[in-house]
């Protein structure tokens, strides 16, 4: 195996089990690995480190283990296996929630490798090219420890770095699935399109901030911005609101709300939704919500792209802050993972200072226990959101 040869002291991060080794931290590689090879991690005294992927860019090398130990077909069904058994120890393997994050990257010790689960169907998604190597034996793995998963989808043609030499292509690795696919989630119904949709198909990272909405919804007006598949929509719906307002730009979008409204009460007349750009819909409305819910997609992917996304979000939050009725409730939310707390925080505090209006924090909210974090790798935090009370 390709040994990678760290600088004096840039083994510091690799002792504290952070699972990314940056190419500035290389001092020489000894020998030629292709990219998604699996290389070993020494110190400038040769001392072991970890085993991790190789990849070209600047996170060199992820890590998949941290002790010497062959990596194999036992090595990723024993890794699968535990991040199963920690899903069944939280009790979302249930009849009422079928859907749910098996694997979360670094958050279950996999970097580069998300597996969401759809009753029957497990959705992999490779970030690394190490991974996308692996995919077979990952599939392999996943029916081997989960029984009641039957067929594992492939889609990665979006996420794997473009820079890469290979084409991949989406489609079942094992098994396969014609029917219409409905995600069942607390109880509710939601249609996932995992071979068009975003990201693996549905967004499961917000089914505990949806319950929350859903418990302060009752005898309320909602607004749910950048509705996507319409899951807040439908949970306010379930929590007794009296009028639900859907609106996203795009008319796909819509159509997928309307459809997931109507799977779960059918012929409602509180529901009505609108393809329209948030600004324009909200400077339309003037104090017409008792609760807004503010969840875009992530307004910076890269770090050159932070500063702008920082005034993105103050922007789109004193809008919200501005329209909302007083006493009213904005749940607001960031999934850009270069954005920190502190500074999401920040830009929502300057929009509420700029509209002049008294604000407090009901909740802090995060990413649920699907989707965990590696205590030594803060960066796997990625959800922000605040429920502010806005006089």
């Amino acid at each position: 195996m390709t040994k990678i040869h760290l600088k004096p002291k840039k083994e510091e991060s690799l002792l504290r089990f952070h699972p990314w080794v940056f190419s500035g931290a290389i001092q020489r590689i000894e020998g030629k690995p292709a990219e998604g090879d699996l290389v070993t991690v020494v110190d400038c005294n040769l001392n072991f480190l970890a085993i991790g992927h190789y990849q070209i860019g600047s996170i060199a090398v992820r890590a998949v283990s941290f002790t010497e130990t062959e990596i194999n077909n036992a090595f990723w069904k024993q890794k699968i296996q535990n991040a199963y058994q920690l899903r069944v120890a939280i009790g979302l393997v249930s009849a009422t929630n079928n859907s749910y994050r098996l694997v979360h990257g670094e958050g279950d010790s996999l970097p580069g490798l998300i597996v969401d689960v759809y009753d029957d169907t497990a959705v992999m998604q490779a970030h690394s090219i190490g991974m996308h190597h692996t995919r077979m034996q990952l599939a392999e793995a996943i029916v081997a420890c989960i029984p009641e998963i039957k067929n594992v989808f492939y889609k990665s043609e979006t996420t794997l770095p473009f820079k890469a030499q290979i084409e991949p292509e989406d489609g079942y690795l094992i098994g396969s699935n014609t029917k219409e696919y409905k995600a069942i989630e607390n109880g509710l119904e939601f249609q996932v399109d995992w071979l068009k949709g975003q990201k693996t198909g549905f967004f499961i990272d917000q089914r505990e901030n949806r319950s929350l909405l859903e418990h302060y919804s009752n005898g309320k007006s909602v607004l749910n911005m950048f509705c996507y598949t319409g899951g807040f929509s439908v949970y306010a719906m379930r929590g007794g609101a009296t009028e639900v307002h859907s609106v996203d730009s795009s008319a796909k979008a819509i159509e997928l709300t309307n459809k997931n409204v109507e799977l779960n009460f059918p012929n409602d007349s509180r529901h009505a939704a609108f393809v329209e750009d948030a600004f324009k819909y909200l400077n339309a409305n003037e104090q017409k919500y008792d609760i807004i819910v503010l969840d875009p997609p992530a307004f910076a992917k890269h770090r050159e792209a932070l500063r702008n996304a920082l005034k993105g979000y103050k922007r789109l939050n004193a809008k919200g802050l501005e329209k909302i009725k007083p006493g009213g409730i904005l749940f607001t939310f960031s999934c850009s993972q270069i954005v920190t707390k502190e500074q999401f925080r920040l830009a929502v505090f300057s929009a509420a200072a700029e509209t002049g209006r008294n604000v407090r924090i009901l909740h802090q909210l995060s990413q649920p226990a699907d989707h965990p974090i590696n205590i030594y790798h803060p960066e796997g935090e990625y959800l922000k959101g605040l429920v502010l009370w806005v006089e």
